[in-house]
């Protein structure tokens, strides 16, 4: 699968580095500076969910594309949950396969400039941390992802939609459950400086 993978990226004209374990993974995602994971969940060393929580904790700004034969939804969403940009199912067309690397390194990333700041909270988008009132708080990935765009619109109502093919991919179902259980994460972690309104069957808004 390793050279399956490398032979069409590489035909595709990428730069691929590859590894044959989760070990190996890490210390070459942790030391190197990729535009784009690609990860295998079966490795022969360790859980790949294992590995994409230790790398995206590390950098939480790495694209990750994740690849399994374990296509279950609940796969599925513990991976987008978990902070991969995109999941692949097995067996796969290497057209498809190309069609979202390319997607998902077009994408842009968030700006390196910025901090944006409504209410008490305020979020480094160059370093991807959010802090309330001076205090620092410990966001995921998605966490992250989801508080910015919520911020971004301040006032406005972001519809479940939106928020979905925002956060986790255009290919999250509307009807998954991981947005709702994004929010009540932001909110335990957020306390009082909580600003996040559900309208019911339509999305949130964050209120400044």
């Amino acid at each position: 699968m390793t050279r399956l993978v490398a032979r069409a990226l590489r035909a595709a004209g990428f730069v691929v580095s590859c590894a044959g374990t989760g070990a190996d993974g890490l210390v070459a995602g942790l030391d190197g500076d990729f535009d784009l994971v690609v990860l295998d969940l079966r490795l022969p060393d360790m859980d790949g969910t294992d590995v994409l929580r230790r790398l995206l904790l590390a950098r939480p700004r790495q694209r990750v594309l994740v690849l399994s034969g374990m296509s279950e939804v609940d796969t599925r969403v513990a991976c987008l949950d978990a902070g991969a940009d995109d999941f692949l199912g097995k067996p796969f067309a290497v057209a498809e396969l190309l069609a979202r690397v390319r997607a998902r390194i077009s994408t842009p990333a968030l700006t390196a400039t910025d901090v944006l700041a409504v209410g008490p909270i305020r979020l480094d988008l160059r370093l991807q941390r959010a802090s309330v009132a001076g205090r620092q708080v410990g966001l995921s990935a998605r966490e992250f992802q989801l508080l910015h765009q919520l911020m971004a619109r301040a006032g406005e109502v972001c519809t479940r939609t939106e928020l979905l093919t925002g956060v986790w991919g255009p290919d999250c179902a509307p009807a998954s459950n991981v947005l709702d259980v994004c929010v009540r994460r932001l909110r335990a972690k957020l306390g009082d400086a909580d600003r996040l309104e559900t309208l019911r069957n339509v999305g949130y808004r964050y209120s400044p």
